[in-house]
Order: C-alpha cells, then sequence, then structure tokens
C-alpha cells in the first residue's frame, strides 16, 4: 500500500550524498549524486510523501490547486532589456539589489521552521491524519523554513546565502549600500474577515498559504530573466565563467523551490476538498473559502499591485540613470525599452 504517514524527522531526511554543495566559501544545503546532479535538501522522503499524497487527493475527485507562475506573465520592470542596459552602462546596482533583495527575503522564510501554526486537524471535519495538511506541523513547514534560511547554527546556508554567494560570483567585491528591502512583498491582509464564521486564525493562515504560493510564482518567474542576464555573452565580459556558474546556482534554487510549489498548490488543493467547522457549530466549504481568499490574492498580484510597484521602480531608476555622466542617452534608450 502505498505509505501516507510520517514522522517529522522522516520529512527532514536528506539523501546520502556523494558531493555537499560549496560555494563562494559557503558551506549550502542539498549534495550531488555521484554522477555530479544536484539533488534538494530534505527531500528523501519528503519528495516521495508528495507524490503519494498527490496520487490520493486526484483520487478523491481533486486536484493541485490550478494555478501556475504564468499568472505573473504582465510586464516586469524592469524588463530584462532595460535590465541588460543598466548593467552594461555600469549601472548594475539594480540588479545586485535585486538579487540582493531576494536573499534577505529568503532568509526570513526562516521562519516557517519555528513559528507556532494551528492545528488543521480543528478546523477540518474529515479526518487529516493521511494527507499533506495534517503533516504541516510534523516537518513539512520546518522543511520549507530550512530550505529558505537554512541552519545558521549548524554553519549551513539555505537560499538566502545561495542568492548572496551567486550574486557575488558574478559582481565580486561592491561597494553598493544594503538596498531597502520591502516589509511585505504578499498581499496584504484585509482588516475586515471574509469569513466571519470561521475562527479568524484559520482563515488568516489560508491566506498566509496562498500568499506563500504567490510569492513562489513571482520567484519562479524571476529565475527565467536572472539566468539570461547572467548568461548573456555582453555582460560580466571581466567576470565570465562566474557569472555562468551563477546561473547554474539559480537554477539549483529552481529545483528546490519546485517541491514548495508542489506542496503548497497540494496543501490548497487538499484544503478544497474538506469541510470547515465554523464558529457556530456548522460547517462551511473549504473550496469556497480557499478560491475566494485566492481570487483576491491573484488580483492583488496581477491587477492591483504591479503598476504601482513599477511606478516606484521607475522613479528609482531614473533618479540612479541621472547621476551617470551620459544620463541623457541613457534615459532615452532606457525608456525605448518600456514593454
Amino acid at each position: 500500500m502505498t505509505r501516507l504517514r510520517y514522522t517529522e524527522e522522516e520529512l527532514l531526511r536528506s539523501h546520502d550524498y556523494a558531493r555537499p554543495q560549496t560555494e563562494a566559501g559557503h558551506r549550502l544545503h542539498g549534495g550531488f549524486d555521484a554522477a555530479g546532479a544536484y539533488i534538494p535538501p530534505r527531500t528523501l522522503l519528503r519528495k516521495p510523501a508528495l507524490d503519494a499524497w498527490t496520487e490520493r487527493l486526484r483520487a478523491r475527485g481533486g486536484d493541485l490547486l490550478a494555478a501556475d507562475s504564468s499568472l505573473l506573465a504582465g510586464v516586469r520592470y524592469p524588463s530584462d532589456a532595460q535590465q541588460k542596459l543598466l548593467i552594461h552602462e555600469g549601472l548594475g546596482q539594480t540588479f545586485w539589489n535585486s538579487l540582493t533583495i531576494i536573499g534577505v527575503i529568503e532568509a526570513r522564510g526562516r521562519a516557517l521552521a519555528d513559528l507556532p501554526f494551528p492545528d488543521l486537524q480543528e478546523l477540518a471535519v474529515q479526518d487529516i491524519s493521511e494527507l499533506a495538511i495534517g503533516h504541516m506541523n510534523r516537518g513539512l513547514l520546518r522543511a520549507h523554513g530550512l530550505d529558505e534560511g537554512g541552519e545558521p547554527e549548524a554553519g549551513l546556508g539555505g537560499h538566502d546565502v545561495m542568492w548572496f554567494a551567486l550574486r557575488d560570483l558574478a559582481f565580486g567585491k561592491t561597494d553598493f549600500p544594503m538596498p531597502l528591502v520591502p516589509d511585505n512583498i504578499g498581499r496584504p491582509d484585509a482588516s475586515a474577515s471574509v469569513f466571519p464564521r470561521l475562527a479568524v486564525q484559520y482563515e488568516r493562515f489560508v491566506h498566509f498559504i496562498g500568499n506563500l504560493l504567490m510569492i513562489e510564482f513571482r520567484a519562479e518567474r524571476g529565475f527565467s530573466s536572472t539566468e539570461k542576464l547572467l548568461r548573456d555573452p555582453e555582460l560580466f565580459t571581466d567576470r565570465r565563467a562566474q557569472a555562468e556558474h551563477a546561473a547554474e546556482i539559480v537554477n539549483r534554487i529552481r529545483i528546490d523551490e519546485a517541491v514548495h510549489v508542489h506542496s503548497l498548490r497540494l496543501y490548497l488543493g487538499e484544503l478544497r476538498l474538506l469541510d470547515f467547522k465554523t464558529v457556530d457549530g456548522g460547517s462551511i466549504s473549504g473550496r469556497d473559502v480557499v478560491d475566494t481568499l485566492w481570487e483576491g490574492i491573484v488580483k492583488w498580484a496581477t491587477v492591483e499591485q504591479p503598476p504601482l510597484a513599477a511606478a516606484q521602480q521607475k522613479k528609482l531608476l531614473l533618479e540612479r540613470i541621472a547621476a551617470h555622466p551620459e544620463h541623457a542617452r541613457i534615459e532615452r534608450e532606457f525608456l525605448a525599452l518600456e514593454e
């Protein structure tokens, strides 16, 4: 029979690597098999468990949440062409900042390993002991958090340090100041509850998981752009080999994050098939809760937030260009490359 119950220790177990991952002087999570292929951390049993729970979900008539990173296929600012122009003209601080900000935000994800989360069995009418959501507090969220922020106490870096390492490989030593990192990159919680019959901690938790998924989609959209710039033979010409290697590290992060995207889509897919207990002793469809909250997150990420972010970025980048000796020419070329 397919196994559907796991201990926390099992879900945190990694492969026996033939070689650990070490970059730019940092010991990082994950490692390589004998053939040199990269293997993500904590996936020896976590990956087959996710596959088993997905099979179980589909056998019950459900599926992973129907969403992917194409939701965010709209205009990015700056565009890849604009970013290339800035790097080529010696204004690479913008790209350096973006890599740094990603690393800092990834480090915040370490909180998933330690934060207390509500017991979803108290929410669900049905038994969830053999579902992925029944294991969120039994290793799955901890594994996700350790992937993002590493284990600093053990000298082991996660995605945070991986982004810093690949940044430094491409740029070398710089004197760029630390950029301002936004406090929140997900959709802000609405002040009023959408489902007053639902205990507020559960509504917030479902919203939190949806936000996490959208953040992962945003990261997924950025992987290809980052790799494209790092592999461009016209850029980082004095550090070509290091930039190519930095692109390889981006792809390893992509492999890790695919596990997170699978997990989050699975959690939301399972929640949609449940009935949720309400504070008045009744129940409410999990499908209604998940779909309504997800719709709000998608609206924020695809309609409301992009023009605000683009306007803010455009103002900042034009100010940075204005300090360049050839600012008039560069600004003309930069604006001509707007999508």
